[in-house]
């Protein structure tokens, strides 16, 4: 790391960015945040000289890329196409002004090769696009289905208590599910490893499993059968939305939506051989990562996220 080296994370108080904040901090590394608002951050965020700003506001974003030199990018929940290009367009020219020597942007789902009519996909492909053509050093890293997802207001008590894993996919569909540590490791590594610039990457778990398969993974991890049940998108989104608000549950209920008509069956797959090639990292089974939560807390109610 050189001396002088500036990393900014877009999106620090969210829990993706927080957690990429926190593994840099853990690293030695100098770190800045920038976050909309002034709310509380995500739990377990670290401390940060944080530039609170819009995406859409160039001067803001332009105070925040001031003398850094790797950043990484996360674009919030908005799923208006005009609104995600402008964003994707004032990071560009602050981080070319910048002249920054690496810019990670994780599309926070995959991205399929065409037009779905979901903006849930379609934006970050839009984003994407000019990210990736903007001449900068850019590493696009494209994740499936946060693990994390699975410890939340919206599913914790009940697979706490009933045993149950309620998730809107396939019952069949395969998914290289990752935590937001192991998306952590892999944005540091994204930020710093040589030859990686005008790379795109599908990150993912070590494992590619169906729901079944998934909850057969919960039940080892928690010592308890566990089984999954394909939940309806409408429920999904009324759950999400309590949390995120009706808006952004209904965007994120599109990448569910999609998958519901003919969708590419390995679109939500890894090549953990590749994440390690390519990044350096291994990626944490499914089971350890259970085995790791504190699952008794939504058998109080409490609420940590």
């Amino acid at each position: 790391m050189a001396e002088k080296d500036e990393h900014l994370v877009i999106g620090s108080s969210g829990f993706q960015g927080a957690a990429v904040a926190r593994t840099l901090v853990a690293e030695g590394h100098r770190v800045r945040g920038f976050a909309r608002g002034t709310g509380t951050p995500a739990p377990r965020a670290p401390e940060l000289v944080t530039v609170h700003g819009d995406l859409a506001d160039p001067d803001s974003l332009r105070e925040a890329f001031r003398d850094v030199t790797h950043a990484a990018v996360q674009l919030p929940l908005h799923f208006d196409a005009r609104l995600i290009e402008t964003y994707a367009h004032n990071v560009v020219a602050a981080a070319r002004e910048a002249n920054v020597r690496r810019l990670v942007y994780n599309t926070n789902t995959p991205v399929p090769d065409t037009d779905t009519s979901y903006a849930a996909y379609d934006t970050r492909r839009i984003a994407e696009a000019i990210l990736r053509d903007s001449g900068l050093p850019v590493v696009v890293l494209r994740p499936p289905v946060y693990l994390d997802n699975l410890f939340s207001p919206w599913n914790g008590p009940e697979l706490a208590g009933d045993g149950v894993l309620s998730y809107p996919l396939p019952a069949d569909l395969r998914v290289s599910w990752l935590s937001h540590d192991d998306l952590a490791a892999a944005t540091v590594a994204a930020l710093h490893r040589e030859g990686l610039e005008d790379t795109t990457l599908r990150i993912g778990g070590p494992e590619a499993v169906t729901g079944a398969e998934l909850a057969a993974e919960f039940s080892r991890g928690m010592g308890r059968p566990i089984v999954f049940r394909p939940q309806e998108v409408d429920e999904f989104e009324s759950r999400l939305g309590r949390v995120l608000g009706p808006e952004a549950a209904s965007g994120v209920g599109g990448i569910y939506r999609w998958l519901s008509g003919e969708p590419d069956a390995e679109l939500f797959v890894a090549d953990h051989d590749t994440v390690r090639r390519e990044l350096g990292i291994i990626t944490t089974p499914i089971a350890r990562w259970v085995a790791a939560q504190p699952w008794h807390i939504w058998l109080r109610g409490t609420d940590t996220t």
